[in-house]
């Protein structure tokens, strides 16, 4: 059920509705903006700037464009045309000028029009996201979704402000699977913006499924996707209840995975932002822990301050139903019985299914091993090392260089 609703489809037209949206607020933040007067004396009123270079056809079109923001209104916004057409013949390159013209041909529903003076207004300059946000809209509302994307890419290799408007509303429309495919498909061409609409798409795209089809489909295409986005991706499914999508992300970025086993027994493997089906070490308050990785192998190494306790390290499972084996090695590890670190499998729902203590290195070697049974109604589970408080003047140290958690057959 959770998997339908957050496939649900949006179709080009309602995405289309949400760049309108965003474009008109683009639009009005852009018109409350107070424009340089002359070019050099910067906060100043385009009337004012007018009055001082009149015949300054850049200056004439940002007076045209205020007078059009100031009467937009007005039916006939006639001084915002004329000022807007006087600037053109002082100067045929200002870009402002065409875009207000091209604005009230749209505002008359003269949409031939608009898309002619936008057109041109492109040509003279693809560094006004004005018109870009106008080109994106008017090609979404005819259900053109490459040339949307196009008109994207446009503005986000031009504008150093084009991503702050346009990333939350291309992270939203990717739930649209048309919206996807040729998001994928400007992605594989590796644009400037691309690493980082993939780091805002993990973290803040809607839809957690569909950013998961995203990042895989485009690293399938040859653009490397970094571990953080893959990690939050994954985060974002298993808390969205979508646990088996997340773990077949997960399998297409470590091949090999197996769900009836824990992963990586010897700590060998470290990435720079884990997974959550990877060790994840705890680095918190009075808790350090990381992994460390050497020729032979590699460890858990950890330290607790006197009195503190708490996760150490954590993996989480999908184990299917069943009776399984955990059993390792720790070392240099010292401490009272009732101050040792133990293991335990809870399912993600919070029941505890079992412990099994970690004994002093000096005792039978080091060596652990325990039992836990994982019902039917506990798809998904949490193996934790815990660290108890210890009145020990060094508190608690020590390393794990082996756990393994395995079915009994």
């Amino acid at each position: 059920m959770m998997g339908r609703v957050l496939l649900a489809r949006r179709t080009p037209v309602e995405w289309a509705v949400r760049v309108v949206l965003v474009t008109v607020a683009a639009l009005l933040g852009y018109f409350s903006l107070t424009h340089s007067m002359a070019l050099a004396v910067r906060n100043g009123a385009q009337a004012r700037g007018h009055q001082l270079a009149p015949q300054d056809g850049r200056i004439t079109a940002a007076a045209a464009a205020k007078e059009l923001a100031d009467h937009s209104a007005s039916p006939t916004q006639g001084a915002a045309r004329q000022l807007a057409l006087k600037a053109l013949r002082q100067d045929a390159t200002a870009v402002k000028a065409v875009i207000t013209l091209g604005l009230q041909a749209q505002s008359r529903n003269d949409t031939a029009q608009a898309r002619r003076l936008f057109a041109y207004a492109q040509r003279l300059s693809r560094r006004e996201l004005q018109t870009q946000l106008w080109l994106i809209v008017d090609e979404a509302s005819r259900n053109n979704v490459p040339g949307a994307l196009h008109q994207y890419d446009i503005a986000l290799r031009t504008s150093k402000s084009a991503p702050d408007v346009l990333f939350p509303t291309l992270a939203s429309a990717i739930a649209d699977p048309a919206v996807r495919t040729s998001t994928v498909a400007t992605l594989a061409r590796k644009p400037i913006w691309g690493a980082p609409f993939i780091v805002f798409v993990a973290n803040s795209g809607d839809n957690p499924l569909a950013v998961a089809d995203l990042l895989l489909r485009t690293a399938r295409r040859g653009v490397r996707v970094p571990d953080e986005p893959s990690a939050v991706i994954i985060n974002r499914l298993i808390h969205a209840d979508a646990a088996d999508a997340a773990w077949r992300y997960y399998t297409a970025i470590r091949p090999g995975a197996k769900r009836e086993v824990s992963r990586d027994p010897n700590f060998a493997a470290v990435f720079e932002r884990p997974t959550a089906f990877d060790w994840t070490a705890v680095n918190e308050n009075n808790i350090s822990a990381s992994l460390q990785s050497s020729p032979e192998g590699g460890a858990l190494t950890f330290s607790v301050a006197p009195g503190a306790g708490g996760v150490l390290v954590q993996q989480t499972q999908m184990l299917p139903s069943g009776t399984y084996r955990l059993h390792g090695k720790g070392s240099e590890i010292e401490q009272p019985q009732q101050s040792l670190p133990y293991w335990v499998l809870n399912c993600r729902n919070g029941a505890e299914l079992g412990r099994v203590a970690v004994p002093n290195s000096a005792d039978k070697g080091g060596v652990f091993t325990g039992q836990f049974t994982v019902p039917p109604n506990c798809p998904v589970q949490t193996l934790a090392l815990i660290a108890r408080p210890s009145d020990e003047i060094t508190g608690l140290s020590g390393q794990i260089v082996q756990a393994r958690l395995e079915p009994i057959k």
